[in-house]
């Protein structure tokens, strides 16, 4: 998400996210990468367990007084999209916002029935991330197998988290098969310190329950599984992760769930598959990063400035010497009291740079007969004279 924002050109962001450790973590750990990117997580915006639609627009429209229009949404799968539903009806999903979510939505909106893709309309233009799955003929009969296994009923939809749970069930089935030939037998015992309070009277005697003897041999042997499961190669680091094959880029346009790229931490992003690089061996480099054409809030194409001038802003004001000598680098036209020159083309030029617009006004220094005092100019501005004066 980090790479998608400094990607995108913006500085500054926005974040929704779940107040539960879910949630400031991952949070924590969006803010970490930001700041080594130099951009800033400026807002901060949690909704609490058991969020409702009046917590939803409270919060939302409190950030509408923030500069930044950038949107990080980070909550639990949520198949009544709630947070994006009150965004339109506060007019909040036009052309002057971004929305970004985690994977949470993909995995919500891959769980869809066909019955419910009208619900699309609600995240037009919003750019998610997905758990990428790399094609495979192994993938494609599970899928076929499983939609004739889901005949009559509602959802036949299988997203990202049910492939990684069919592959969970695979991984532990060959751990403890690999276990049997191994060590031959499974053997359980009391724990030596078993601090189970003493449950009788209610039915369950859990004070003797056994413990599982190989639990650590199996773990030892779980961790080196190396397998080619229905969302990729089964494999883990040694900090005891799944490695992951990145993620695919989706944006929500006309109802329909478009991949407009892929993420992965070896190749940044690309238009190809992460698998499809590591075959060709291409190198990470930055300036051959792309995405496919993505359309935001708004119906636009081209990319949002994602920053807007807060209504409490006040203009830049640029004092702007009125002079009687080298005209042609600046000075104040005198009959349309419009300021020209070279010094000024090139501030304009320099704000098309800028990606938000700066209100700001020129206030010419001088009479015009004679060069100003540049340091009374400079000693106004350290004095922070009053909006009247330059």
């Amino acid at each position: 998400m980090a790479n998608l924002i400094d990607f995108n050109g913006w500085k500054e962001v926005i974040v929704i996210f779940l107040d539960d450790d879910y949630g400031r973590n991952g949070i924590s750990a969006l803010s970490d990468e930001l700041e080594k990117r130099r951009l800033k997580l400026a807002h901060k915006l949690p909704l609490s367990i058991h969020y409702d639609l009046d917590e939803i627009t409270k919060l939302l429209n409190q950030s509408r007084v923030y500069s930044p229009r950038v949107f990080v949404v980070h909550v639990n799968p949520d198949p009544r999209l709630r947070i994006f539903s009150i965004a339109r009806k506060l007019q909040m999903m036009t052309s002057d916002y971004v929305w970004l979510a985690t994977d949470w939505l993909s995995a919500t909106l891959h769980s869809f029935s066909p019955a419910n893709q009208n619900s699309l309309s609600v995240v037009e233009g919003v750019v998610a991330l997905r758990q990428h799955i790399p094609d495979s003929r192994k993938k494609r009969d599970f899928i076929s197998r499983w939609k004739k296994m889901q005949k009559g009923v509602a959802n036949t939809s299988l997203n990202s988290y049910g492939f990684f749970a069919y592959d969970t069930v695979w991984t532990v089935a060959h751990s403890i098969d690999k276990f049997l030939e191994v060590y031959n037998n499974i053997t359980f015992s009391l724990h030596e310190n078993n601090m189970v309070p003493h449950t009788e009277g209610i039915g369950i005697q859990l004070e003797k329950l056994k413990v599982f003897a190989g639990g650590l041999d199996l773990v030892n042997i779980l961790l080196q599984s190396n397998f080619r499961g229905l969302s990729g190669q089964i494999r883990f680091s040694s900090d005891r992760n799944i490695i992951s094959s990145g993620y695919d880029v989706i944006n929500i346009n006309q109802m329909k769930i478009n991949k407009v790229g892929y993420w992965s931490n070896h190749s940044g992003f690309s238009v190809l598959p992460p698998e499809v690089l590591v075959k060709k061996k291409h190198r990470r480099v930055s300036v051959d990063q792309k995405l496919g054409n993505i359309t935001w809030p708004g119906g636009k194409t081209e990319r949002p400035r994602g920053w807007v001038i807060a209504d409490n802003a006040k203009p830049l004001r640029i004092g702007v010497p009125k002079r009687a000598s080298f005209v042609e680098f600046v000075t104040e036209v005198q009959e349309s009291h419009q300021m020209q020159g070279y010094c000024i083309d090139i501030f304009m030029k320099a704000l098309e740079f800028i990606p938000y617009e700066i209100p700001f006004v020129f206030k010419p220094v001088g009479n015009g007969k004679a060069n100003p005092n540049y340091d009374a100019l400079v000693k106004k501005l350290d004095e922070n004279v009053s909006e009247d004066s330059p």
